[in-house]
């Protein structure tokens, strides 16, 4: 009897540990590690500004378009800088490309910080000092993102790729929770100090780090300016399993983004200050740091374009739930955990369908493209969200976006029947 309680309980804790994530890449890989630390600093303190610059934008102008405008004025150089500034990644040493977009990133947070101090800054300085963090910031994630693949070997990507995930989350959770409360009890302006220094972290880092020049074909030495730009959409035509895995993630961002609206649910519904704002923008964090912290399964899932298409429709059903929370708010942030749960496991398969289909010199590029989905659409939801709110309500907003997110997914797996049939074995196929 003894011996049989001894296995079940054997059998469990390798159950559980299955379900833990893996930390071997952290543990074998010092410039993966060295990376991963210094960014878990630096995207902390970029939540910092995430929140000081709904919560400023907001009380400048009580305007739920005008918070919904930061992503629209992030929205132009992002795409400037991800579409002209990606060939680069693929020319240039990425170690040292990382290290200057951490510089003038944080020139930028810098100039936020100068404004917030002199009291009631102009919007236009507010939204350029945006513009400049945000093009930056999107330059600075492809090159973070071309270089992961490099730094560990292809059996171990995935679980890289949600290491990734646990990292960017728990900054997701602290940053913006701890920068409410900044915001709150002593002002923006430290909201924006802090992220200021943060970006000491992932320079230090860099600078320890290898150098990591690209790998080059002979073929691809000779493409430059806009013809390498074109190269690497040219690799997307036809590839439409791989563009399925950007045009979902555009559904969700587009449609199920809701945060531009929170200063404004904080204030009319929620009846408090910015450190719900702060609590609002990491729920979704805490949710995905604990889907990325229980992802040992992930590396077992055979049909990942089917994995995604669920997580995010569970996104949609989180969100919806959430804008029909109504005042509950312990309800509404676990709607929202939910939400963030499942937009983790979308973003581990759609990563691993990215990097292993992609060959590394257009991987700078093909980055750009996702980085640009990742951080463009939320920019659109932004707008999206404040200005279907003005035109309405808050709660209609909320609604419609997360149903739209539902509908949209039904839609693309009707429409792409190879997305959700595709498995990780199977070689990317173009038509």
């Amino acid at each position: 009897m003894v011996g049989n309680s001894d296995g079940a309980a054997a059998r469990s804790l390798r159950r559980v540990r299955s379900l833990a994530i893996d930390v071997s890449p952290l543990r074998a890989h010092r410039d993966f590690r060295l990376l991963w630390l210094g960014e878990i600093v630096s995207e902390t303190g970029s939540q910092f500004t995430l929140v000081a610059l709904y919560v400023q934008v907001y009380a400048l102008t009580h305007s739920a378009l005008a918070v919904g405008g930061i992503g629209m004025v992030q929205l132009v150089p992002l795409l400037l800088v991800s579409v002209f500034g990606s060939p680069f990644i693929d020319r240039v040493d990425r170690r040292r490309l990382l290290i200057a977009s951490q510089i003038v990133a944080a020139a930028g947070s810098a100039l936020l910080w100068v404004g917030a101090a002199l009291g009631h800054p102009p919007l236009v300085l507010v939204y350029g000092a945006a513009a400049l963090v945000g093009g930056v910031s999107a330059f600075a994630l492809s090159t973070r993102s071309a270089m992961t693949p490099t730094l560990v070997p292809p059996g171990e990507l995935p679980q890289a790729l949600a290491l990734n995930q646990a990292m960017w989350n728990t900054a997701l959770i602290v940053g913006p929770a701890v920068g409410g409360i900044v915001v709150a009890q002593v002002s923006v302006a430290t909201a924006y100090a802090v992220d200021t220094v943060s970006f000491v972290a992932t320079i230090v880092a860099a600078i320890m780090m290898a150098p990591h020049p690209p790998a080059m074909r002979p073929e691809a030495e000779r493409a430059s300016g806009l013809r390498a730009i074109g190269e690497g959409f040219r690799y997307l035509r036809g590839r439409r399993v791989l563009q399925s895995t950007f045009v979902v993630d555009l559904i969700a961002m587009i449609f199920g983004m809701p945060r531009a609206l929170f200063p404004v649910l904080a204030r009319v519904q929620f009846h408090r200050g910015a450190e719900v704002v702060g609590f609002l923008l990491a729920a979704p964090a805490a949710g995905a740091l604990l889907g990325a912290l229980t992802t040992g399964w992930v590396g077992r899932v055979q049909r990942q374009g089917l994995a995604v298409l669920v997580a995010v429709a569970i996104w949609g059903l989180g969100i919806t739930t959430f804008g029909l929370a109504g005042d509950n708010l312990p309800l509404a942030l676990v709607c929202l955990a939910v939400a963030g749960g499942a937009d983790v496991i979308s973003a581990v398969f759609r990563g691993t369908i990215l990097q292993l289909s992609v060959p590394d010199d257009l991987r700078g590029r093909l980055s750009a493209v996702h980085i640009l989905v990742v951080t463009g659409g939320p920019r659109l939801g932004d707008f999206e969200a404040g200005a279907v709110a003005t035109a309405f309500t808050p709660t209609i907003s909320v609604v419609s976006g997360g149903l739209l997110c539902l509908g949209g997914v039904a839609v693309l797996a009707v429409a792409v029947p190879a997305f959700a049939r595709y498995r990780r074995d199977e070689p990317m196929a173009s038509s």
